[in-house]
């Protein structure tokens, strides 16, 4: 894990995209504050610049700098979330432009999984965290899962976890409104 965390870094410092486990399914990522990245990631994807992705941080003190106002209720779901969650957030900052959904809005995970925790940590800066599929098709569950031309599309592979066969699934998305509003996206 140390070995793939140190090259994910090098590579994600230089602007490099990398597929990775994370505490969902298996994802590709970049520098979220990196807008050539991010357009790697959607050329790769061949995925529509319009709609956004989101980021991973590795905790909950984070959260402000990267959303200009967390409503209340944001706390309280991260704090009672038993299983992965996504929460689209209003008014995102400090984020690459081309990232985020043409609202402003930004869908922020705060992850528990060891690998993404440390290499976040690390890294220093939130990580885009997209399927690692073809825009339309089926998230990969396991590795063996993943498109070749996915596989040989970014630049650096982790090895951690390749050989798990667990599956593992999307994780469950709430969108925040400036004034309180709650919408269940997926469970």
């Amino acid at each position: 894990m140390k070995t793939d965390i140190e090259n994910a870094i090098k590579v994600l410092k230089t602007g490099g995209t990398i597929l990775y486990p994370t505490d969902t399914v298996w994802g590709i990522g970049c520098d979220a504050t990196h807008a050539g990245a991010v357009k790697c990631i959607y050329n790769l994807k061949q995925r529509h610049d319009a709609l956004a992705m989101l980021i991973l941080i590795d905790h909950p003190g984070r959260l402000q700098q990267y959303v200009s106002q967390v409503p209340e209720i944001a706390w309280q779901l991260v704090e009672v979330a038993d299983k992965p969650l996504t929460i689209i957030y209003p008014s995102a900052k400090n984020l690459a432009e081309n990232l985020l959904a043409e609202d402003g809005s930004v869908g922020i995970r705060i992850v528990k999984d060891a690998f993404c925790m440390e290499l976040i940590r690390r890294f220093n800066k939130p990580l885009v965290s997209t399927s690692a599929n073809f825009s339309g098709e089926t998230a990969p569950a396991i590795f063996d899962e993943i498109h070749p031309e996915i596989i040989s599309g970014v630049d650096y592979v982790v090895h951690w976890r390749q050989d798990d066969l667990s599956r593992s699934q999307p994780s469950g998305i709430i969108k925040l409104g400036i004034n309180g509003e709650i919408k269940i996206i997926r469970e």
